[in-house]
């Protein structure tokens, strides 16, 4: 997405932001985002504010309202929402700015434990009621191998479901934040670290590696395997209708990615009875 530096964007809307963070001392693009047209960090006589915005004429222009609809409910998990600004047909939100970086999703990492914290905690927040947001059994449905199958992601819980390692910000040594609420839906918690999974398969792991993770989260642990078996197969769907509108190496690996996920949990779901519900055959959830 072609990016807009400061100073390419409309006098009223410099001036609209300026009214919230006082004169600059400086302006740092950012450019990590995928989905806005502008980010950067604002450096004033307060502090530092990060910043993200998008035309208001854009087709992803209404992930801007859903994120600062949703930004009270998952604050401190995620930085807050300072102020946001649309005019002259743009929209920008202002964010605490938080110092760190993006976490490290490969084996052996240690920022990994940090998303288990990240996951468990994100597992015990409702979905507010009154905010649109979409539903997973809708979102998914048209990817299923079976429209029926959609009904086993119904839930309440609130998910993030863009387990890009970029938006996982580690900030200390303890501690990781959660950033860019694009996609906020209602569904079943456990898909929140169903999604991890495949990009946890993307950065190195094997499926029964990364799934040995993401049971040590308890959404995921609690589980019904079928479930899980039916969404490995419509997040494949998924990923390979993101690789076919938008071709490029991401979407390739991701939807290998996918697909390598989706065919263990198939090869493993004649496994004992006994294997708690969500958890890898032959191994224990406290293990990883």
């Amino acid at each position: 997405m072609p990016r807009q530096t400061w100073d390419e964007l409309p006098d009223a809307v410099r001036t609209a932001v300026l009214e919230h963070t006082g004169p600059l001392t400086g302006v740092v693009p950012v450019s990590d985002s995928f989905s806005s047209q502008f980010t950067a960090t604002l450096e004033t006589a307060s502090g530092r504010v990060f910043v993200k915005g998008v035309r208001q004429e854009g087709e992803l222009a209404w992930t801007h309202g859903r994120e600062a609809a949703i930004n009270p409910y998952v604050v401190p998990l995620s930085p807050k929402t300072l102020w946001r600004v649309t005019t002259d047909g743009w929209d920008l939100l202002g964010f605490e700015h938080v110092t760190g970086r993006s976490a490290d999703y490969s084996p052996g990492s240690p920022d990994i434990p940090l998303v288990v914290d990240i996951l468990t905690e994100l597992g015990g927040i409702a979905c507010p009621e009154g905010v649109e947001v979409e539903r997973a059994e809708e979102r998914w449905a048209k990817h299923a191998a079976d429209p029926a199958d959609a009904t086993l992601f119904k839930g309440d819980a609130l998910l993030h479901t863009d387990w890009f390692y970029t938006n996982v910000f580690v900030t200390g040594p303890d501690r990781a934040r959660l950033i860019d609420w694009a996609w906020p839906t209602r569904g079943a918690a456990w898909i929140d670290p169903a999604c991890w999974v495949v990009w946890m398969v993307f950065c190195g792991h094997t499926p029964q590696q990364a799934e040995q993770w993401a049971a040590k989260v308890p959404s995921w642990s609690a589980a019904p395997a079928r479930s899980l078996d039916r969404f490995a197969l419509a997040h494949t769907g998924y990923w390979q209708a993101m690789a076919d509108e938008y071709p490029n190496d991401w979407t390739f690996g991701l939807r290998d990615a996918a697909a390598r996920w989706a065919a263990h949990r198939s090869a493993v779901a004649g496994t004992s009875a006994g294997t708690p519900a969500g958890t890898p055959a032959g191994t224990s959830a406290g293990t990883a």
